[in-house]
This record gives structure tokens, C-alpha cells and sequence, in this order.
């Protein structure tokens, strides 16, 4: 992992991910989190302050561990006991049936085997658990389609990995039990970055 990567984009991705509208959405998706937590691609620890205090621990994974600096200052102030962790969400070591609940924001981009990553998560859920998810990916305009199919390479590279034109609806249905998602653009993103699947899978119980 490069200077870029661990040096230069955590700051970006926290100033980028650090908007109101984005705290409105984290806010709404983590209203009903509860119980031991696994999030998937934690970063600077942004969803943190947005738990409700019916999470009773949370654990966390994030490969860049050039975010965990400035996650840490979070943690330290944080009423929830926090273990992290810096592997991929794609080879998780814990337990079958770990958690009640796995969160997941604006990372199943960025996974380079999401696929692996999403079977991961189904595992360490317990039977009837539940998979919260905001992420952005493939829009339902095909005119957009095509401008996120042809920005994504460039993406990946000043984005770490990011791709724009991933079915993330698909990717996790192929998964999961049952998905219930809405999609919606962001109303200060552009088309081709800011096409939002929001909602929640469910792992039969």
C-alpha cells in the first residue's frame, strides 16, 4: 500500500464523507442497529458517532490502516467498546453466527473480490440477521451507465479501487435471503458518483 493510499486519501475520503447530507444518511441506516456489530470498511471511523446505544460492541475491519489514525480519535470518545481490526472484509476470522448485525457504507465499491466479501458477511451473521447497507454503484439511466463504465478505471486509481458501475442490488441478492434496497441519486453528487442503493439483507433465520 502506497503514500497515497495511506497517507493521502484517508484525509480525502474524510473530507469527502463528511458532509451533512452524508451524516443524514448514516444517521438513518444505523437508527436500528443492535447487538454485537461487525462493520465492514470502517475508514476514519465516520459512522461511529451515529450508533445507538443499542449496540452493545461493535468490531470493525478496514485493510488501510493510514485511516485507523484518524479513526482512533473516535474511538477514544466513543461509549461502545470497539475492536478493529486492518484485514479485508474478504477473509473474516471470526466465528460462523458472530454477530447480530454487519453495517456497511460506501465500501462494497472499493472490495476488490466483493462477491467473497458479501459470502464473508453471510457467514459471521447469526441465522436472521441483518446486513445495513448505503453504497453507491451502477445507475439505472443508461446514458449515466456509460459514463460510469467509462470514468471507473480512472476511479479505481485516484479512488483506491473505487469502482462506480457496480449492481450492488444484484451483488447482494445472489447472497442473501432476502434484500429490501431503495435507489436514489444524492442530491449534491453528480449522476455518474452519486447513485445511492440504500437498505437492508437478511439472512434466513
Amino acid at each position: 500500500m502506497g503514500l497515497y493510499s495511506q497517507l493521502i486519501f484517508p484525509r480525502l475520503l474524510e473530507l469527502s464523507m463528511s458532509s451533512e447530507s452524508m451524516t443524514s444518511y448514516r444517521q438513518r441506516l444505523l437508527s436500528e442497529v443492535s447487538g454485537d456489530v461487525l462493520e465492514i470498511g470502517f475508514g476514519t471511523g465516520l459512522n461511529l458517532p451515529h450508533y445507538p446505544d443499542t449496540v452493545t460492541s461493535l468490531t470493525t475491519v478496514d485493510p488501510n490502516e493510514g485511516m485507523s489514525a484518524i479513526a482512533q480519535k473516535r474511538i477514544d470518545t466513543s461509549p461502545i467498546p470497539v475492536k478493529t481490526q486492518a484485514i479485508s472484509g474478504e477473509q473474516l476470522p471470526m466465528p460462523d453466527a458472530s454477530f447480530d448485525n454487519v453495517v456497511c457504507t460506501w465500501t462494497l465499491c472499493s472490495i476488490p473480490n466483493v462477491e467473497q466479501a458479501l459470502r464473508e458477511a453471510y457467514r459471521v451473521l447469526k441465522p436472521g440477521g441483518k446486513f445495513f447497507f448505503i453504497e453507491h454503484g451502477l445507475s439505472d439511466e443508461r446514458g449515466i451507465q456509460r459514463l460510469q463504465n467509462w470514468v471507473t478505471p480512472v476511479q479505481k486509481v485516484v479512488a483506491d479501487g473505487c469502482h462506480l458501475n457496480r449492481k450492488i442490488d444484484e451483488l447482494l441478492s445472489n447472497v442473501f435471503d432476502q434484500v429490501k434496497s431503495e435507489e436514489f441519486y444524492a442530491d449534491d453528487l453528480p449522476k455518474i458518483m452519486g447513485y445511492f442503493y440504500r437498505g437492508v439483507a437478511i439472512k434466513r433465520g
